[in-house]
């Protein structure tokens, strides 16, 4: 409820219903008029932003607050894949040597890990990585994250082959190949910055690429394979060049783009691009490539990206209007559009000392909601086809009932003031007597950072702090309003997302 007040028994007169909707009355200006018609023609718009996550690394998920965040998220997006990174570190104990330097593998803790995701309905996306040190050229090539990754090439190809063969057969003889066909397999983790430090760079990872594929694919041919996986959206090209010259296995290809990634990292040059603009450009972008490519029709998965960080904006209502505007520009171009991260449950940088430290997830530490888990939840209800809308701040969806499922946003960047807008939107097609229902994400209504700061900031909240603030923010049931002469007029303050349906 809006700050925390109830609804009385009393009967509100129509102007303070509408208020207290944030719906105003028909006789307010709207600074942005939007005709809707309900019988164009629509297009498929298939959830491509909830398909996948991403979250830190494999170990992390044998946590319970890893597997409850979890659960938590798949409740509001349904998502079917996760990605992570370091299924091959040691800490998983995959690999190891004997006296004499032969291999010796051991996958416990990976079937506590893939069980664990299945367990709880969802599928891995594989991000095989990162090198174990007893396979490493050089054991001592460590990155500089908290968990001290080995980016090195392995000493010997024959010995990651054998690697890669047993891992595969492992999978699919506990399985089954028609599971683990259903599953994805990506080829390492931004091979073109320092997460891998092969010599020459890129030429050293397509070498693994093609020895990883091609051994993928002697255990089953089902089994689907990709990359480059890098980051700033590069490589592409060349990559797709490469894999067709070679005769290389490529069932899809990936790539990684942040909204904060500089534009000359991700197109090379220096104009002037804003940064909410930024990922879907990339997108089309690589797109683009595919498509000139001699395999123009691979599936393009983007298994890393999020909205700016500056003024840690990931902690704010800032992420559903960006995110929404994401959808709307990238829709078309992507299949699988992976949000870096479900979960604080992180620790690129050690453990997280205390929440709301702008870090990527939609629950914070403790399994605390943010405004992003709940903006998520109010964008898995658009429906599957599309009505096309030339606004930059609307998505119009239609259901298999017939019913309308509408985001409208007023996004505003972290670094800028903003005002509060009317979007007067105007129906064609639809029944004056239609049922409309209307919930939103703004200051008032999913934001648990003054919550958090009327608690006092607690750092290491206790269950019952965290049980307090997820109720004090939880979403209330989808409030009643009524079309006037089949319009509908919404006050928007700064970085509101609001959903309309409409129930003919």
């Amino acid at each position: 409820m809006s700050r925390g007040k109830q609804l009385s028994g009393a009967v509100l007169t129509i102007a303070a219903f509408f208020a207290w909707l944030g719906v105003s009355s028909r006789s307010a200006i709207a600074q942005e008029q939007i005709q809707i018609d309900a019988r164009a023609q629509t297009t498929p718009f298939p959830h491509f932003w909830e398909e996948m996550f991403g979250s830190g690394r494999a170990i992390l998920t044998l946590r319970e607050s890893y597997r409850d965040d979890l659960r938590a998220v798949k409740k509001v997006a349904d998502f079917r894949y996760v990605r992570f990174h370091a299924i091959l570190h040691d800490e998983v104990g995959v690999y190891n040597e004997d006296e004499h330097g032969n291999p010796v593998y051991n996958f416990s803790y990976v079937d506590q890990i893939y069980d664990g995701l299945l367990k709880n309905g969802v599928k891995p996306f594989i991000e095989i990585s990162f090198m174990p040190k007893k396979l490493a050229f050089n054991p001592d090539a460590l990155h500089p994250f908290w968990y001290k990754q080995n980016v090195s090439p392995p000493k010997s190809m024959e010995l990651w082959d054998g690697l890669m063969t047993h891992f595969a057969q492992h999978l699919v003889d506990r399985y089954g190949i028609d599971e683990v066909a259903a599953w994805y397999f990506e080829v390492w983790n931004e091979p073109n910055i320092d997460f891998w430090n092969g010599i020459p760079r890129q030429k050293s990872y397509f070498e693994l690429y093609a020895h990883t594929a091609r051994d993928l694919k002697a255990v089953s041919p089902r089994l689907r394979v990709g990359g480059p996986a890098t980051a700033a959206a590069a490589w592409v090209g060349d990559f797709l060049k490469y894999t067709a010259a070679n005769n290389v296995p490529v069932d899809f290809v990936s790539t990684h783009g942040y909204a904060d990634d500089t534009v000359e990292d991700l197109f090379g040059t220096s104009e002037d691009i804003p940064m909410d603009d930024r990922v879907c450009r990339a997108v089309a972008k690589v797109q683009g490539e595919i498509k000139a490519s001699s395999t123009p029709t691979l599936p393009l998965f983007w298994t890393e990206w999020n909205v700016q960080g500056m003024n840690e904006s990931r902690d704010t209502i800032f992420v559903g209007p960006a995110l929404a505007n994401t959808i709307r520009q990238c829709d078309g171009d992507v299949q699988m559009l992976s949000f870096w991260t479900f979960s604080d449950v992180f620790e690129e940088g050690g453990p997280i000392a205390q929440p709301f430290e702008g870090e990527f997830g939609l629950r914070a530490k403790g399994g605390i909601n943010k405004p992003s888990y709940y903006a998520y939840g109010l964008l898995h209800q658009l429906g599957d086809e599309r009505i096309a809308d030339s606004s930059k701040d609307i998505i119009v969806t239609k259901k298999a009932n017939g019913s309308l499922s509408i985001a409208v946003w007023n996004l505003v960047d972290p670094d800028k003031k903003g005002s509060t807008r009317q979007i007067y939107l105007s129906f064609l097609g639809v029944p004056p007597s239609s049922q409309v229902t209307i919930q939103r994400v703004d200051d008032d209504h999913g934001n648990v950072l003054p919550k958090y700061a009327a608690m006092g900031k607690p750092l290491d909240p206790t269950p019952d702090q965290v049980e307090q603030l997820n109720r004090e923010t939880a979403l209330p049931p989808a409030q009643a309003a009524k079309l006037q002469d089949s319009k509908l007029d919404l006050t928007l303050t700064p970085n509101a997302l609001v959903l309309v349906e409409i129930h003919p």
